[in-house]
């Protein structure tokens, strides 16, 4: 019988319930990400299915103003309609295990350069798994009309909900990415979470292989570009494929199919290199595939080629291809020859080191180029204010006990560039860049270093400043003291940007920052627009210790809470408790996004808080505790309120603001935890390890 379609539920950003809201905002790891809008998946979908009816999205409708507003719009077809999987096929797919299904084909977007890297992505499934989650499908009992994908972005990963119904022509064809299989629709919906994370389908209009490559990984990208590619490039390509690396690359510019096959300012996917045995002696091959399932490369090596005849009748059959479904061999010389840039994304920072088998750390800090103040331009033409540009002091340490470590050590610096609109491609790129000093003198002290210091010494590394939305380098440095300056091409140029050092051993922390700094409570009372206040004074501060915590929490002043007993005072105690729960990556710190997913927890509490505490007591007995539970959207039975109560209450069982707030983060993160490792919704297997971790440092 025909699928049909009930009642939709709609979220509504401005008119949702209590009950629908997200049990955890968290911001982090690919276990527990953020989400875009506070949409939660698995609540969504129970509400869905309790109700009987399909997900629409509010936040990415469907209509125009999801597609943009740009010449794409011009392109589309005259009668257009949205429509779903079951109202295309009797039997539509969300994904297949197998590999010869995975062929996709781009439609009227030119994001060839997404789709390369989302080719790239099928060759790694339990990679390809993290960011296209399998507990996704079309059969009846979990089908509401409502899938989700995570993504890396600038600093965390973000859990995207889209609902599923897609732009098609009259004749009932996608308009955008599609499958060579017409039942499988896990491309054109990871396709539409993509453009939903970014603005727009016309947002995905222009970009770079290596973008949707460290969007899908959080690894690290490295661009080489071929016309100067160093001479043990075959050495990095092979260490790149026994890394697992996701590898690109992009034809010289230019809109048309040329002669020899290739298509011309087009992004294709590296998918695999081999070493032949000719009779002439050894070559090096490297197989691509166009993102388009057609139109392959005619020269040397390609399928008609006559050089297969110069192999091993084995090595011919294992590699030569007859079908055109754009995958082919070129060789390494043509491939330098025909090609301008490699890009290759690397889940360690190793790759250029060949250290195997070591740890890796990893720092990153959060800051911003502002006009008239952080903003100083390169030091060529504009040496008067680099120096106000952010400035990092690095302490590379030794890593290991190997001699090579004793003289220097493998460092990669990637600095990555945010703008703040919604839409990718309303702000162009910046030129942006990065200079290394060596700064031996300057170890002890926390202040910025002054115009003379950088008028005297000279960098360390080649800057090079391109508009790209990453920059990475590798240097190989001695242990010492070293300081990082991020900067534009150009002076008083505004955007955020993100800086990650990896190396065996190292600190890093801002220079020019006094990490002591107390909020004033006539900033906090007067300042209406969060996300901006937390812009303006917080993000020049990267890590918040539970001391520097508890000084924040304290100089607020809680509206209507003053009755509380305590004096609405924080203790240390607690703000340990609040970090210990946040603290996914055990640093003993909080995060700038930790700390504002923090704030909107709290400033949620207070506001419940409040409602319940009819008598204005500063505290909730046990009946009100519950409502309050319920009113947040949790469940919890009575007698898990009465231990709640015994354990956080007071001799009178009376519950403070401090500690509703901190039993009520807990309360939602083993909530959140619970539901992200459980497959059924009925139980979670832990390791030993793991649940010490969870039990003990939570």
């Amino acid at each position: 019988m025909p699928f049909m379609q009930l009642p939709c539920l709609r979220w509504q950003k401005k008119k949702r319930k209590q009950q629908s809201r997200p049990l955890w905002d968290h911001s982090g790891t690919i276990w527990k990400p953020s989400r875009l809008g506070q949409q939660n998946y698995h609540t969504l979908l129970e509400e869905c299915l309790k109700k009987g009816c399909l997900f629409e999205d509010e936040l990415f409708p469907a209509d125009v103003k999801s597609i943009g507003r740009g010449p794409l719009v011009q392109k589309l077809p005259q009668k257009i309609q949205w429509k779903r999987p079951h109202e295309l096929h009797k039997t539509p797919v969300f994904y297949s295990t197998n590999k010869k299904r995975l062929a996709l084909c781009q439609g009227l977007i030119e994001d060839c350069w997404f789709l390369a890297a989302v080719e790239a992505l099928t060759f790694h499934q339990d990679i390809l798994f993290q960011v296209v989650p399998q507990n996704q499908s079309f059969e009846r009992k979990k089908y509401a009309g409502i899938f989700h994908f995570k993504f890396w972005h600038f600093g965390e990963w973000v859990d995207v909900v889209v609902d599923d119904r897609l732009p098609v022509n009259e004749a009932g064809q996608l308009v955008f990415l599609s499958s060579v299989f017409k039942n499988l629709f896990w491309g054109a919906l990871l396709e539409k979470a993509y453009a939903k994370l970014y603005g727009s389908y016309e947002d995905l209009q222009i970009g770079q292989v290596s973008e949707a490559l460290v969007d899908f990984t959080g690894g690290v990208n490295m661009t080489i570009k071929l016309a100067e590619a160093p001479p043990d490039l075959w050495d990095i390509l092979t260490r790149a494929t026994y890394s697992r690396s996701l590898m690109g690359c992009q034809t010289h510019a230019g809109v048309r199919v040329l002669e020899n096959g290739l298509v011309a300012g087009h992004a294709y996917t590296v998918t695999g290199i081999r070493k032949v045995t000719c009779k002439h002696g050894p070559e090096n091959l490297v197989r691509l595939r166009n993102p388009w399932g057609k139109v392959e490369w005619k020269g040397a090596w390609s399928d008609s080629s006559e050089k297969w005849e110069l192999l091993s009748p084995k090595e011919k059959i294992l590699l030569r291809r007859n079908s055109d479904d754009g995958e082919f061999w070129i060789s390494l010389q043509d491939f330098k020859t025909h090609f301008v840039d490699l890009m290759i994304c690397k889940l360690t920072p190793d790759l250029m080191s060949q250290e195997d088998g070591k740890k890796w750390m990893c720092s990153m800090q959060f800051g911003r180029w502002v006009k008239g103040s952080t903003a100083g331009g390169r030091t060529k033409g504009h040496k008067g204010t680099f120096w106000m540009n952010p400035q990092y002091l690095l302490k590379v340490l030794q890593g290991n006990s190997s001699n090579r470590s004793l003289y220097s050590c493998s460092v990669l610096v990637s600095l990555i560039q945010k703008h703040n609109s919604k839409h990718r491609n309303q702000m162009p790129h910046l030129h942006i860049g990065l200079s290394i000093y060596k700064a031996n003198k300057y170890y002890d002290s926390n202040k910025k270093l002054p115009p003379a210091f950088f008028a005297w010494n000279k960098t360390l590394n080649w800057s090079v400043f391109v508009n790209d939305r990453e920059v990475t380098q590798d240097f190989r440095l001695p242990p010492g003291v070293y300081v990082i300056v991020p900067s534009t091409s150009e002076p008083h140029q505004e955007s955020e940007f993100l800086l990650r050092v990896f190396s065996r051993k190292h600190s890093l922390h801002e220079l020019g920052r006094d990490s002591s700094y107390v909020l004033s409570k006539e900033i906090v009372d007067k300042h209406e627009d969060w996300e901006d206040f937390f812009a303006k004074y917080f993000v020049e501060y990267p890590e918040i210790t539970a001391v520097q915590l508890q000084r924040i929490l304290n100089n607020v002043a809680w509206t209507s809470l003053q009755n509380s007993p305590s004096g609405l005072r924080f203790s240390l105690d607690a703000c340990r408790c609040i970090l210990a729960l946040l603290d996914l990556n055990s640093t003993g710190t909080l995060s700038i996004q930790e700390f504002r997913l923090l704030w909107k927890k709290l400033l949620l509490y207070q506001d419940v808080f409040q409602k319940k505490d009819v008598h204005q007591t500063g505290t909730l007995d046990q009946a009100e505790l519950r409502e309050a539970v319920q009113e947040i959207g949790i469940s919890l039975s009575d007698e898990l309120c009465k231990l709640l109560a015994i354990r956080h209450g007071n001799p009178s069982l009376k519950i403070t603001f401090e500690s509703f707030a901190c039993f009520m983060l807990r309360v939602e993160l083993m909530m959140e935890a619970f539901h992200n490792m459980s497959k059924d919704g009925k139980g979670i297997y832990l390791r030993e390890s793991e649940w010490m971790m969870m039990t003990l440092y939570s």
